[in-house]
């Protein structure tokens, strides 16, 4: 196959991954006179903080997803191919592709990262995960497929482990889906599924560390904590999962669950790029760049967003794997390829932390901003005006 993209004598900047990276530096590059090339496996942004909303039937899949040729239409300098990459060519500045290769001056990796199964093969078999709109489909088919199983079988354990659901990783989408599971047990399920006693249902919240939210400040850790009991989801901290075989969680303390509905919600790992050196790959597979976003040790690969490992002073570990980090990563990085095509000095990247959101329920929430700290009712209308600040 041929990629069919046009030869002009413009410089071309090839994007691998339409996330909230990729998008906006197409965004910071439209009027330049670069010829862009967006690559990624689907033709739609996907508006990841709203996964789990999607997971629990609270929004259709159209309401997060937009497409790239829709929001590009006017522009003739953007193409967009949709595929998968398997390779890059460093040596003679190219891309392999499903439809064949793709040449670069500029190449950009904003793959953004996966679900991290810590090696264990049983549960990324059997658990379900969340990184995509067709995972958090999956996650709703599955559940509501095991409360048809529930109505027909006559064994109570049985019924149980249909009904019960399991979420592991205390963060910010794990808090979220186990509110709005919660709610739905309240105010949903015992609607659609009226033959089956909701007592039976269990929610669990399995957590390694020793809090939820463990990025955010302890007031909206214990926040967050104290909603989510109020809710009745039933929190394991200190805990993690060691094995999984689709019907029994067994936990690091021995002690063993019950649940047919496992979300796995507890880290990520970078998608790691053939052909790009292996020393530049650190911990989790982040590709370690420099102050302006260029991959360590090679002159026109950048990389942006959750894949990228930068270190300043505030951030030994590296910057948040987060939306903002990657809006703003993207944003210096267009700044520069301007700078560079008019020969300007080039700025250094430096976060701006704008703070952490978590949503718990339709009428909680807990917030983190550099001078302000909320929850509750009040938290809810908060986050929301922050989200429209932040993403509108």
């Amino acid at each position: 196959m041929n990629s069919n993209i046009p030869e002009t004598k413009q410089k071309r900047i090839a994007i691998i991954g339409g996330g909230f990276g990729g998008l906006t530096l197409v965004h910071g590059l439209l009027d330049s006179n670069y010829q862009i090339i967006l690559v990624d496996k689907n033709n739609y942004h996907q508006f990841q903080p709203l996964f789990y909303q999607i997971a629990t039937a609270e929004l259709e899949p159209s309401s997060i997803s937009f497409p790239f040729r829709k929001i590009f239409q006017r522009n003739k300098n953007i193409h967009i191919r949709m595929t998968e990459v398997f390779s890059v060519n460093i040596q003679r500045n190219s891309i392999n592709t499903g439809i064949g290769k793709i040449d670069y001056d500029f190449l950009v990796i904003a793959m953004g990262a996966n679900t991290n199964f810590f090696g264990n093969k049983k549960i990324q078999t059997y658990s379900l995960p969340m990184k995509s709109v067709g995972e958090a489909l999956d996650i709703r088919n599955k559940v509501l497929e095991n409360y048809e199983k529930a109505l027909t079988t006559t064994d109570i354990d049985e019924q149980q482990a249909l009904m019960n659901i399991a979420v592991v990783g205390g963060g910010p989408t794990g808090v979220e889906v186990s509110g709005t599971l919660a709610e739905m047990k309240i105010y949903i399920l015992p609607k659609d599924y009226s033959e089956l006693d909701f007592k039976n249902m269990q929610i669990f919240l399995i957590e390694t560390s020793s809090k939820l939210l463990s990025t955010m400040s302890d007031i909206a850790s214990q926040k967050a904590e104290l909603y989510l009991k109020r809710l009745n989801v039933k929190l394991l901290t200190n805990t993690s999962v060691k094995d999984y075989d689709g019907k029994i969680i067994t936990l690091s303390n021995g002690s063993r669950l019950h649940a047919k509905n496992l979300v796995w919600a507890a880290g990520v790992i970078g998608n790691k790029l053939e052909g790009i050196p292996n020393e530049v790959f650190v911990r989790n597979n982040r590709i370690k760049v420099d102050g302006f976003n260029k991959v360590e040790g090679l002159e026109n690969i950048y990389a942006i967003g959750h894949i990228a490992f930068m270190t300043e002073d505030r951030y030994p570990n590296g910057h948040p794997q987060v939306a903002q980090t990657a809006i703003q990563q993207a944003k210096r990085l267009a700044t520069n390829l301007r700078n560079m095509e008019g020969k300007k000095v080039l700025e250094p990247f430096h976060y701006k932390d704008f703070g952490s959101l978590a949503t718990i329920g339709k009428n909680l929430a807990v917030a983190d901003l550099p001078y302000l700290k909320f929850q509750g009712l009040h938290g809810l209308r908060g986050y929301l005006f922050i989200l429209w600040q932040l993403w509108g």
